[in-house]
């Protein structure tokens, strides 16, 4: 997808928040699994999935898997009013490397633009996104995937739009006043 997407970078000072109908905690192991209806929310950062799978390593960095049909994921990004969104029926969150990978039928969009494919790797940090068709099918029964992508032409808006500073510095350009020639007449245009 072309452009820029940062996440919103207040969003990993927030607390993390999580709902679910049941939950497993495993305090030796700092490994915990959400089950039904899970809902994570850290700042503007949303993760909705049926079974999620949260660990910490020792520097208190957080990991998770989201397992869904489909799993969703929400991101805004920083600096604008625009929302990351991404589906799969896996979804794995790196929080060290601030990383979201998609696996299986996965789905990323930022506003009009759309890609597809049966991976997608996200790196928040650097702005990369890599996306993978399906492997080759080695049964024979379908063809490989391949990487859908819908990128949306910019706006006229916003390919006009002037910055203001330039605008007052410069006198308006007006055009020649456009001259009408009168009409003949219904009599006139019979003859």
């Amino acid at each position: 997808m072309a452009g820029t997407a940062a996440a919103e970078r207040a969003d990993r000072d927030k607390p993390i928040n999580l709902e679910a109908d049941r939950v497993t905690i495993d305090d030796a192991k700092k490994v915990s699994v959400f089950e039904g209806n899970v809902v994570l929310t850290q700042g503007t950062t949303m993760l909705k999935s049926d079974r999620m799978t949260v660990r910490e390593d020792a520097q208190g960095f957080q990991y998770g898997v989201a397992y869904g049909n489909p799993a969703y994921f929400k991101q805004k990004r920083d600096g604008v009013d625009e929302y990351i969104e991404g589906w799969a029926e896996r979804i794995e969150y790196d929080g060290k490397a601030e990383r979201v990978q998609l696996f299986d039928n996965a789905r990323m969009k930022r506003g009009a633009d759309e890609v597809r494919g049966s991976y997608i790797s996200y790196d928040q940090p650097t702005e990369f996104y890599r996306v993978v068709g399906a492997q080759d099918n080695t049964a024979g029964n379908h063809a490989p995937g391949r990487v859908r992508a819908v990128i949306q032409p910019k706006s006229k808006d916003a390919k006009d739009a002037k910055d203001p500073k330039d605008v007052k510095d410069k006198p308006k350009e007006s055009a020649p006043p456009l001259r009408l020639k009168p009409a003949p007449a219904l009599s006139d245009a019979r003859k």
